[in-house]
């Protein structure tokens, strides 16, 4: 499964990939009607990510179409430059096919050329796949953000999880 850099030309069908992800799964931080980026925005963000170099934006594919994603957003001050903050979203008919872990290398690499140490997400606490694939490319829960989400009218624990890359 090829994963490489988000282009410009992936604005669409990458926004279509993040609005069926939130349709998917309540696994993500919005809901799908929350979602409201245009095509043209969407470039827009690519284009100054790519420029910048500072942030990451890579796709997985499958015959040509993009059926996952993980962001990582890095810190902007000199004492949080060292870190990176994740977000991965696979579409579901794709998931348990180790998209997931070829993100998670392809962006340990990445992060490593740029002399980042430590990556962070968070995940719900009862979102075991996910917990699942953070722990086995070596991520540890830190602490638990109590009712941090509502979802659904009951609120949910997330977890803070982080690697340290040496």
């Amino acid at each position: 499964m090829p994963i490489r850099i988000m282009r410009e030309s992936d604005a669409e069908a990458f926004l279509n990939v993040r609005k069926k992800t939130l349709e998917e799964t309540q696994f993500m931080l919005r809901e799908p009607d929350e979602f409201t980026k245009t095509v043209e925005q969407q470039r827009e963000e690519i284009h100054t990510i790519s420029a910048q170099g500072q942030h990451l934006l890579l796709v997985a594919e499958e015959d040509g179409q993009i059926v996952g994603f993980l962001t990582g957003t890095r810190g902007e001050f000199r004492r949080n430059k060292h870190t990176l903050y994740i977000v991965i979203g696979i579409l579901q008919a794709f998931t348990g096919q180790g998209i997931g872990t070829q993100l998670f290398v392809a962006m340990e690499a990445w992060a490593r050329e740029r002399g980042i140490t430590r990556l962070d997400l968070t995940v719900m606490a009862h979102n075991q796949a996910g917990q699942a694939l953070y722990k086995k490319r070596g991520f540890v829960i830190e602490g638990t953000k109590k009712h941090s989400l509502l979802l659904d009218g009951n609120y949910v624990d997330e977890y803070v999880m982080a690697k340290i890359l040496t």
